[in-house]
Order: structure tokens, then C-alpha cells, then sequence
């Protein structure tokens, strides 16, 4: 696999500029959902070429209460879209490897300000660019602060992702961490030579922090990732068909992947993305990456941490944790965030997104205060609102990351108008 394709599966993409929203405070507060209007919007998708196919599925109150497709998984093959088609879903594998992380800190592992070299010492080695020398060079030096376990799920160790054009993304690059013949011991020990983009705890820089959460829970545990996933969050939760690793016989089900072109034409991609990442042999299984799933099986997910941890029985995470991972983590004083403010009025807790505010104006996602949610670089995107008790997943396999697709399936979800309670 080459490099920057593989990094381009996980960039995602920026919001549309907003405009003024005269009378915002007057719209409602309240929402009905409307099968036909969240019908006609994943119809609108496909029909308008955004999509090839589209599905999305709402649990509200205690019950599902909406399922739909529209379109073709395989355009090509004339495969529809269905309730059991296989996607990669990416940056939505995230929140999987912080819940791993966090049953971790339940047990008494870690502390979450204990610095991350405690655990994985090369860390304690990292540099900072500090300008460049009259060499043309970087100038590296010592960090103010340790790197801390909660940067790393919060995004503020200053770790690279190979998405921006500064010195840092160039080594990263050179040095490939997250390449698939890595293990994930050479891939932090790779990443510690890579310099931190800024001081810990200063900005908000989507990064490879995930990958070390994965690399964390196998110090901790001296059980590969993917084995003690699979043992503590899929199978508890019932989620059969979700995996890294995926059986042969399931390549059938699985979404083609779709490019949109300069034209605005989708053009289908070959497999072979699929077939590196699920069907054949690889050494790295990454934290914030690599996982396939179905809506089912996501929801499953969602609905525990709707559950406050729990799904029928099972108990997963305490109450006290899905609450600590879904509040703001953000210093105010964390103004530089790269992308994040595209994603609307929003802060960040342990591997999700924090709605913070209503909705500032009528380009912004429709949403409630205290709703958490993330997404995947092929346009999927799961939210759980715990004001409306609902949690939706929603399915396309689009590169590059589309965010209108978010904005109208939210619109379908609320209605336009909506911008939910204001929240404490």
C-alpha cells in the first residue's frame, strides 16, 4: 500500500465556511423523526451522485426505530446497499481503542496525567521543532512537559499524522510508522523519532495518538490489540462481524469504495484496501484505524454508550467513564485545532468529538449539547445524543471525506431548524 494513499483514508475533511443565522435563538428545540424525509435524503444522496449507496440506522428511546438504504454497495456489481453490507469505517475504529484503553484505567493500570514514557519509554525521548537552523534544518529541543496519557487520547501529544506540510509531517513520512509490515511495538518506537509538532497540551492536532492507545493496551496487558479486543469489547457487545481481521467468505459483503473525481463523478476503487487492511497477512493492527463493520453491529456500540457503559447486561465501561470520555477535555487555552472547529461547536473528550453549543448558524450540523460523536475518512459517522436517548449510524464509502453528507443526514435526522436544548 502506498503511503499517502493510506494516509489520505484517514484525512478528514473541512466544514463549508459559515454564514450569519439571523433568529437562531427562536428555532426550536424539539424534533420529531420523519421516515420520508430521512428516506428522501439518503435517496438524494445517491440520485445526486454523492453517493453510490447510503444506509443509516436510529435507536430512540429504548427501541429502533429507523432503518434505510438507498443505492449500491458495489455500483458495479449491482450489489444494493443492506442492513448487512460490510464498510470500513475507519477514524470511527478510534472510540473502540479508547474504550479498550479506558476499561484499563477502571482496573488501575494507568493514571491519565502519568506520563506515557512511565509505560513506553522511548516517548521520553521525543523532541520538539523549534524553528529551523541557518542549515535549512529543524531545530529540535526538549519538550516543556512530558507527553501524558491524556494527550494521547485527547490529542494533544503533539504527534504527527502525515496530514500537514510542516518538517514534522516530512520525517513522518520517511519513516512510515503505521505501515502495515510494522508491529506495534516498531510502530511507536518509529513514531518516537518523528518531532512533536508543538509542546504538549498547546494545540489540538488529530495525530497517530490512537495508534499508541493500541500500542499502550498491549503493554498493559501483554495481549495483542486486536486478541484483547476482540475478548473485552466485540464479543461481549455481540459484534460478530466486526474485526480487523475478517473471514474470506465476507469479502462479498463489502462496500466498494468510491473516489470522487474532478468532474464530480465517483470512480470505483480497486480492493486491494480491503483486501491489506482485513483479508491479507499484515503485522500492524492499528488503534485508530483498520476495523470493518455493519450498521448492526456499530449501533451495538453506540447503543452501549448510550447505556452509560451497559448493553442489555453486559457492562462494558462504568457510567462515571462514558461521562469522562464524553466531556470536553480542551483547555480554553487550546485555541489552535487544526480541523476540529469544521465539525461545528464542538470540543473533545477521549476519542469523540463534544458538542459544546447549539448550532451557530444554518450551515452548521444539526445537533444537541452534550451529543458525542465521530467519523471515518469514507464519510461514516455515528452520533450518540444523550438529550433524545438516540444514537445513528450512518454508512457511505466516499472519498474524499464529503462533510454535506453529514450535514443533510443530520438535517433528515432533526430537521433543519432544529438546534436541541441549550444545554447547562
Amino acid at each position: 500500500m502506498q503511503r499517502r494513499s493510506a494516509l489520505a483514508t484517514i484525512v478528514l475533511g473541512l466544514a463549508a465556511p459559515r454564514m450569519a443565522w439571523a433568529g437562531a435563538s427562536d428555532k426550536i428545540a424539539g424534533f420529531t423523526l420523519d421516515r420520508a424525509r430521512i428516506d428522501a435524503a439518503l435517496s438524494q444522496m445517491v440520485s445526486g451522485g454523492r453517493a453510490a449507496g447510503a444506509s443509516a440506522l436510529i435507536w430512540e428511546k429504548g427501541a429502533e426505530r429507523y432503518f434505510g438504504a438507498a443505492g449500491e454497495a458495489d455500483r458495479e456489481a449491482r450489489r444494493p446497499m443492506r442492513r448487512d453490507t460490510l464498510v470500513q469505517i475507519f477514524s470511527m475504529t478510534k472510540p473502540v481503542t479508547g474504550v479498550a484503553l479506558m476499561q484499563l484505567w477502571e482496573q488501575g493500570k494507568f493514571g491519565l496525567d502519568d506520563p506515557l514514557s512511565r509505560y513506553l519509554p522511548a516517548f521520553g525521548q521525543a523532541k520538539v521543532i523549534d524553528g529551523t537552523g541557518a542549515d535549512g534544518k529543524p531545530v529540535l529541543r526538549a519538550p516543556t512537559r512530558p507527553i501524558s496519557i491524556r494527550d494521547i487520547m485527547r490529542h494533544t501529544a503533539g504527534f504527527s499524522y502525515g496530514m500537514r506540510d510542516t518538517p514534522a509531517d516530512v520525517v513522518f513520512h520517511q519513516i512510515d510508522p503505521l505501515a502495515l509490515t510494522n508491529s506495534l511495538e516498531e510502530m511507536g518506537a518509529k513514531l518516537a523519532q518523528v518531532p512533536l509538532l508543538f509542546d504538549p497540551g498547546v494545540e489540538w492536532n488529530y495525530s497517530t495518538g490512537v495508534d499508541v492507545q493500541a500500542l499502550l493496551v498491549e503493554k498493559l496487558t501483554g495481549e495483542p490489540f486486536e486478541q484483547h479486543v476482540r475478548r473485552t469489547i466485540l464479543d461481549p457487545l455481540g459484534m460478530r462481524d466486526t474485526g480487523w481481521t475478517q473471514p474470506q467468505d465476507r469479502l462479498p459483503r463489502f462496500a466498494a469504495s468510491y473516489v470522487k473525481q474532478a468532474d464530480g463523478k465517483l470512480l470505483r476503487q480497486a480492493d486491494e484496501k480491503t483486501r491489506a487492511l482485513n483479508f491479507l497477512p499484515r503485522r500492524l493492527t492499528m488503534g485508530g484505524a483498520g476495523l470493518a463493520s455493519t450498521l448492526d453491529d456499530y449501533m451495538r456500540f453506540a447503543r452501549m454508550l448510550l447505556g452509560r457503559g451497559t448493553l442489555e447486561g453486559v457492562r462494558i465501561l462504568a457510567p462515571s467513564t462514558v461521562r469522562l470520555m464524553s466531556t470536553d477535555q480542551l483547555d480554553p487555552r487550546i485555541t489552535r485545532r487544526f480541523f476540529l472547529p469544521g465539525k461545528g461547536a464542538v470540543g473533545f473528550g477521549f476519542d469523540f468529538a463534544v458538542r459544546t453549543a447549539q448550532p451557530r448558524d444554518a450551515q452548521e450540523n444539526r445537533g444537541s449539547v452534550g451529543e458525542f460523536f465521530w467519523d471515518g475518512a469514507e464519510t461514516t459517522l455515528f452520533w450518540v445524543d444523550p438529550a433524545n436517548e438516540m444514537a445513528v449510524v450512518f454508512f457511505v464509502q466516499v472519498t474524499p471525506f464529503d462533510g454535506t453528507l453529514h450535514h443533510d443526514i443530520r438535517a433528515a435526522v432533526y430537521g433543519a431548524d432544529y438546534v436541541g436544548p441549550p444545554g447547562d
